[in-house]
């Protein structure tokens, strides 16, 4: 959903009612994860899709619905479940949405939420999808906040309890709760939703592929950052409008920058003086990808140096040099597609390998979009 937040904003804030289908679970194979969002608004535009295709015609009908009476449907998309509707998947699985009708009546919370995706807060919306409490009923949750109520004092203070826990990971799942928040009960199923800010990309050394891995970034969902010392580089114009451009030497920059756990960074410099010294202190950080463009010889090069520098085998493993996945990429554009394919094979387990030469599940792993 972050990607259209801005344009739900915008009906929202202009007191617009509008239907938001939102996937609350998933078996099988099918094709997005919990989460994934459609908006149906003013005019009957459509932004988002929560199956790539294959159901978002009856959705658009429901969302209708939703929005001339107001009252949440929660419905089930699949072949194979007795009990759902008749449009299905091809793919064989089955999805879960609730379908919600949103205004400033329906859902008072909306907006704080949506300001606080905007502004890179973490916050976490609980929404009853089963219970006593109205379907679609929504309590907003910061780390430090609360908005709204799902009804009871006992289910709210359950519910805040739990969805600080996921969003403190970035987790988005249903949860069972008795009437008042009773644990080990089902009498209620809420559906909590992280929305953490997103992963940040640091993109070093401001040259003609650093364009091209900044709108991959972008694209991604990468709140992205490009980073060089040559300040006629480093220049605005050059870059997505999304990406920050900061003129700095690389190293210095790094080491005062926030970095955690998902955090990428692509060392473009292709320059000692700018990426040995950059690598040292990158290799320092929790930083979940480490990827450093060169050929083997100019990286053997570089290992040489960094050992020289004190950097021992094991943190030197961490590097993904020569960047990116083996596509034969010659294009900036083309090597843009290798570097973000190994960001997501790494971020999801992936061997990189095609899929037509694999068997299983395709997707060993859902995401989990917002």
């Amino acid at each position: 959903m972050r990607e259209f937040l801005p344009a739900l904003r915008s009906w929202y804030e202009s007191g617009a009612r509008f239907g938001l289908a939102t996937v609350v679970g998933v078996s099988r194979s099918a094709p997005r994860g919990p989460g994934a969002a459609m908006a149906v608004g003013p005019d009957d535009v459509v932004l988002g899709s929560v199956s790539g295709g294959c159901v978002e015609g009856a959705i658009f009908e429901l969302a209708q619905e939703v929005v001339s009476t107001g009252a949440a449907r929660l419905e089930t998309f699949g072949y194979t479940d007795e009990d759902a509707i008749a449009v299905g998947l091809p793919c064989g699985g089955e999805i879960t949405l609730l379908v919600r009708a949103v205004d400033t009546e329906t859902d008072p919370t909306f907006g704080d939420v949506a300001r606080s995706v905007a502004e890179h807060r973490p916050v976490a919306l609980a929404t009853v999808l089963d219970g006593p409490a109205p379907t679609g009923a929504a309590l907003a949750v910061w780390p430090d906040a609360v908005s709204g109520s799902l009804g009871a004092s006992g289910l709210d203070a359950a519910v805040v309890a739990d969805a600080r826990g996921e969003l403190a990971q970035g987790a988005t799942a249903q949860r069972h709760y008795g009437p008042h928040g009773e644990r080990r009960q089902d009498e209620v199923t809420v559906f909590l939703q992280s929305f953490a800010p997103p992963p940040r990309m640091l993109v070093f050394g401001a040259i003609d592929f650093a364009a091209a891995v900044a709108g991959i970034g972008v694209f991604l969902g990468y709140r992205v950052t490009v980073c060089d010392a040559r300040e006629v580089f480093a220049t605005p114009r050059r870059f997505p409008p999304e990406a920050e451009v900061v003129v700095d030497w690389p190293h210095r920059y790094l080491s005062g920058t926030e970095v955690d756990r998902d955090t990428v960074i692509c060392v473009l410099t292709h320059d000692p003086k700018f990426d040995v010294p950059l690598i040292e202190v990158a290799l320092e950080t929790p930083a979940a990808y480490i990827g450093v463009m060169g050929s083997r010889r100019t990286h053997g090069n570089r290992l040489a140096r960094l050992r020289e520098e004190g950097v021992d085998e094991h943190a030197l493993a961490r590097l993904r040099a020569p960047i990116g996945l083996d596509l034969g990429a010659r294009t900036p554009e083309e090597v843009a597609v290798s570097i973000a394919a190994e960001i997501v094979a790494l971020r999801w387990g992936g061997t990189g390998a095609p899929l037509s030469g694999t068997a299983g599940a395709v997707h060993s792993r859902q995401p989990v979009p917002d």
